[in-house]
C-alpha cells in the first residue's frame, strides 16, 4: 500500500479560502460505505439522516492562536514558532521556522519581550521543546501576540477568530480545529436533540499528527505524531450503553474517531480516561468504536484520506471525491462536508 494509491487530483480554486457566512449552508454528500451509493445536499438535511437514539459525539477542543512570530535575541532574525503540545507548565512542543536557526539556549523574542521563548532541545522534522518567560497570564499574552494556526494551503485573512472555533468548543489547546465540527450551529444542535439524538463529547486536542504530510511512500512507514485525548465518565456511560443497545454511534470529525478507536483499542470498552495517542488509521483497520462518520474533504495522500479509506473502501472514497469535484464542492477546512454512513 503506497503513499501514491490515496492521490487524486484537485482544481486549486475547490480548496476553500475562507468560511461560508452561514455555518450550517454547505453543501453535504451523504455516501453509503458499504456499497459507495451517493446522494448531493445541504448540511441542514444531516437531521434527516439521524434516527433517535443515535450518539453524535463531538471535539469539544478549542483553538488557541498558536501561531507565534518573533524574532532572534542576537540577530534579531525572524523565527516563527507554532505551539503544538502542552508538556507542562510553561514548556511547550513547538514546530519552528527556520529550524536550523535555533540551538539550545536561543532565546526569541514577542511583542519587544512580552513573551520569551528558550529553546530547550531540538528534536527532529523542525520540532523544538521551548521553555515560555512572561509576566502575567500566558493565554491573555498569547491572545494579544498569536495568530490563529491556518493551514497553508489558505491564503486568505481570517476576518473572525471565531470562524476557525466550533460552537462548541470550550477546552483550550489545539493547534488546528476539527473541522468536521464547523459546520454545526447551535439551532441546529438543538434540533438534533429534539429530535432524539444524544451528544456526547471528547477532546483531543489537535496538533501535528492530523496534518502532518505523509512523506514515505509505504504507507505503514509513516509515524504520527501524539496528541492529547480526554474522555470523562459521562461519555463513556453514553458510549457504553449504546453499544449495548446496538445504537449507532456516530463521529463528528478525524479527530473524534481517533479519540474512540483510541479507547476501545486499549479498554475493549469506553471509559474515563485521559492520554496521548499516535493512533494510525489506514485500510485494514478493524474499527470497533463508530458505525458513521461526518467529515470534510481532506488533503490527497494525507492520512485523513487513508482513515475515510479504511471505514468505507478507497475504490469509494476516491470515486466520492471526483463526484465533489464534479459538483464543485469546496475542499479542506472552510470547505463542505461527507456523511459516511
Amino acid at each position: 500500500m503506497t503513499t501514491e494509491d490515496f492521490n487524486y487530483d484537485l482544481p486549486e480554486e475547490l480548496i476553500a479560502q475562507t468560511p461560508l457566512k452561514e455555518r450550517s449552508a454547505s453543501k453535504l454528500l451523504i455516501m453509503d460505505k458499504n456499497t459507495g451509493e451517493l446522494e448531493n445536499k445541504q448540511f441542514t438535511d444531516i437531521l434527516d439522516y439521524l434516527i433517535p437514539g443515535d450518539v453524535l459525539v463531538l471535539n469539544n477542543t478549542k483553538v488557541i492562536p498558536a501561531r507565534l512570530i518573533g524574532e532572534k535575541e542576537d540577530t534579531h532574525a525572524t523565527i516563527e514558532l507554532l505551539l503544538l503540545k502542552n508538556i507542562e507548565n510553561d514548556t511547550w512542543e513547538c514546530l519552528s521556522r527556520p529550524f536550523k536557526r535555533l540551538h539550545i539556549g536561543t532565546k526569541i523574542f514577542f511583542g519587544s519581550g512580552l513573551l520569551v521563548a528558550e529553546v530547550q532541545e531540538k528534536k527532529e522534522d523542525g520540532m523544538v521543546i521551548v521553555n515560555f518567560h512572561y509576566k502575567g497570564i500566558f493565554l491573555n499574552i498569547l491572545d494579544t501576540l498569536g495568530e490563529m494556526p491556518l493551514p497553508p494551503y489558505i491564503h486568505e485573512k481570517l476576518e473572525e477568530k471565531d470562524r476557525y472555533q466550533t460552537v462548541y468548543a470550550k477546552n483550550i489547546g489545539s493547534a488546528a480545529a476539527p473541522t468536521a465540527g464547523l459546520h454545526f450551529t447551535e439551532e441546529l444542535l438543538n434540533k438534533a436533540k429534539e429530535k432524539g439524538i444524544i451528544i456526547a463529547e471528547v477532546t483531543l486536542h489537535v496538533g501535528l499528527g492530523t496534518f502532518r504530510p505523509v512523506e514515505v511512500s509505504d504507507v505503514k512507514k509513516h509515524v504520527m505524531h501524539s496528541e492529547f485525548y480526554q474522555m470523562t465518565k459521562e461519555t463513556a456511560d453514553i458510549l457504553n450503553q449504546a453499544k449495548k443497545e446496538k445504537r449507532r454511534i456516530i463521529a463528528v470529525g478525524t479527530t473524534s474517531t481517533r479519540t474512540l478507536e483510541t479507547i476501545i483499542q486499549k479498554y475493549n470498552e469506553f471509559k474515563e480516561c485521559e492520554g496521548n495517542t499516535d493512533i494510525f488509521i489506514y485500510p485494514g483497520y478493524e474499527f470497533k468504536a463508530i458505525d458513521a462518520l461526518i467529515t470534510n474533504f481532506h488533503l490527497p495522500k494525507s492520512t485523513l484520506v487513508m482513515l475515510v479509506s479504511a471505514f468505507s473502501k478507497k475504490e469509494f472514497i476516491l470515486n466520492a471525491y471526483k463526484e465533489a469535484i464534479k459538483k464543485k464542492y469546496r475542499f479542506f477546512s472552510f470547505g463542505d462536508a461527507m456523511f459516511i454512513k
